[in-house]
């Protein structure tokens, strides 16, 4: 379980970035954060990782809090959270060498979580399986991969890490709402034994989340569950849905 308690975080001139911050996310839960951009959401993520310090408040990770956890044990507790960022680095190593993170692995796992995550394993584009180098600086055969294949690989790895936790931070940005409903109908099923936070300004996976927290200006001013959330008309994710909405229903019909 994951608890943070009146959590703030300011930078400069003491601007909170967070602002009282209080919100429990339980064991196996599929948690959506949203918000527009500068809301907070940045913030939340180093904060769970230990990049950051809160400037007041307590984060409980399995009952143990972030800042009892000293300097030379943050390598540890990372190890148990997958994480996969909007600017993640592929390498120029074969594509199972990328998935795993290690010359050493479980082909069939590596195949498998390149399959949940959406990419295609295609004898024309990935020649060499596993085994085809992406880019060219290592092997003139190498392939180059699209952004939005680049982001389903990082995510695959983040899977095949198999932590109990995981974090996406807007991951699958270069593509478009459409396909990223698609990629996360089938990620949240993935994650039913994980703890998952899914953090993005785009709300087209949102319904597959058992809870979504909303942030505004470094506060969380709602949490529920979408249709919850969508029925509270004066609400801000009612405001952020209708927005985006009618981008998704006319993507939809292009792909129609």
């Amino acid at each position: 379980m994951i608890k943070l308690e009146h959590v703030s975080k300011s930078y400069t001139a003491g601007i909170p970035a967070l602002n009282d911050v209080s919100l429990d996310i339980e064991e196996g839960e599929f948690v959506f954060i949203v918000g527009d951009s500068g809301s907070g959401k940045s913030t939340l993520i180093k904060l769970l990782l230990k990049e950051l310090e809160p400037t007041e408040g307590t984060i409980t990770i399995n009952n143990k809090k972030l800042n009892k956890i000293k300097r030379r044990q943050i390598p540890k507790f990372r190890r148990k959270i997958g994480v996969v960022f909007q600017d993640f680095r592929l390498f120029a190593l074969p594509l199972g060498q990328n998935v795993a993170i290690k010359s050493d692995y479980d082909k069939e796992k590596a195949e498998e979580c390149l399959e949940k995550a959406g990419f295609t394993l295609d004898a024309e584009k990935m020649p060499q399986g596993l085994d085809t180098y992406l880019y060219k600086d290592l092997d003139k055969n190498g392939v180059n991969v699209s952004g939005g294949e680049a982001q389903k690989i990082a995510i695959a790895r983040a899977l095949y890490k198999n932590a109990p936790f995981i974090i996406l931070d807007e991951p699958t940005a270069a593509l478009d709402p459409v396909a990223e409903s698609e990629i996360y109908s089938r990620f949240s099923e993935m994650v039913t034994d994980r703890t998952a936070v899914y953090i993005s300004h785009r709300l087209s996976s949102c319904r597959f989340c058992d809870k979504i927290a909303v942030f505004d200006h470094g506060s969380v001013v709602q949490v529920g569950t979408h249709e919850v959330l969508l029925a509270d008309t004066a609400g801000k994710y009612h405001e952020l849905w209708h927005a985006q909405a009618q981008y998704y229903d006319e993507k939809a019909v292009k792909s129609n």
